[in-house]
């Protein structure tokens, strides 16, 4: 122990980190710069376009779809935060990045992955007051409630990270740490820690499992709710009617935890498998990219929305000059 204090109070204090990243071939980097590019562009528009479509259209000034827009707003931010450093790794022999920047990176992406569990939970649970209170639902869900949620969720996302960070960031981080990842994550800075970094990984421990489990048993608590309330409706066409209008929720709940579950509840253990930047890939890429097309492939409005965002707005001016003519 005592040598280990010493160490730590010899050691050069880090200024700078160097991220792994992706070590292969140039031509190998080139592939993978032009996939992750198009993959960060795809998601931007993807969200964009959805975000845009709700605004206009007033058909979708619903909770339901308020929340969706929000989830879009956040997912690009949260693909924003990655994806341009990666990006330039890819093309730069210099893969070190500031103390200061990692840390900041670090920050936003833990604010932005703790609020989207929590927004994810609020989603399931306006589903569960849509189908099982649909009298109610318009008395509940008050444009009032639905800002406060989501406030809430942003507020909560926020806290948590700053909590976090308090601990990361006050560790001993000695000469030019390696980071084998492609971004500033709570595990590898766990691991390049230079002193104990036990009571910083049992408040990550803690707080992941707050931010995790509490909104998880909201997500499963309403969806148990909404199948039993769903396998009482009499007709079939009933019945395929309420479940189409959480499908898409559901699929990207079990896509988002299932990919973050693990990592997050033992950052420290997860970064010890080769298969953590695989993972991360998952969550920080595939995911945000696929959302979007889930609601869109999902939902009958937000499809008609967005054709309608698309193609009838740019061909509106057009169609009136001919009338007026």
């Amino acid at each position: 122990m005592i040598t280990k204090i010493l160490e730590v109070y010899n050691c050069t204090v880090a200024t700078h980190f160097i991220l792994l990243g992706f070590p292969t071939r140039p031509a190998f980097q080139l592939l993978l710069f032009s996939v992750f590019l198009a993959t960060y562009l795809l998601t931007l528009l993807e969200n964009f376009l959805i975000i845009l479509a709700i605004c206009s259209d007033g058909q979708l000034h619903k909770p339901m779809y308020f929340f969706l827009s929000q989830l879009s707003f956040l997912e690009m931010w949260y693909v924003t935060v990655i994806s341009p450093k990666m990006l330039v790794d890819f093309l730069s022999y210099d893969k070190s990045v500031s103390f200061n920047v990692c840390m900041t990176q670090l920050y936003f992406f833990v604010t932005f992955v703790c609020t989207e569990y929590i927004l994810l939970a609020v989603m399931a649970f306006d589903r569960y007051v849509a189908i099982c209170n649909p009298l109610c639902y318009p008395i509940i869900m008050t444009n009032q409630l639905c800002g406060t949620l989501a406030g809430g969720c942003w507020f909560c996302g926020l806290i948590t990270a700053m909590i976090k960070m308090v601990f990361i960031a006050r560790l001993h981080y000695c000469g030019t740490p390696h980071i084998n990842h492609y971004f500033c994550d709570i595990s590898p800075l766990l691991n390049v820690s230079s002193e104990d970094s036990s009571q910083a990984e049992l408040v990550d421990f803690f707080l992941a499992l707050m931010v995790i489990a509490v909104p998880l048993c909201i997500v499963v608590s309403s969806y148990a709710t909404i199948l039993t309330t769903i396998l009482r409706i009499p007709s079939a066409q009933g019945r395929q009617k309420a479940f189409s209008t959480c499908a898409s929720h559901l699929t990207v709940v079990t896509l988002f935890y299932s990919t973050t579950l693990f990592t997050y509840v033992r950052p420290k253990l997860m970064y010890t498998y080769k298969s953590n930047k695989v993972v991360s890939v998952l969550y920080t890429v595939i995911v945000p990219l696929l959302n979007p097309i889930i609601y869109c492939l999902r939902n009958h409005e937000v499809k008609a929305a967005l054709k309608k965002t698309i193609f009838y707005k740019g061909s509106g001016p057009r169609e009136d000059r001919a009338l007026r003519g």
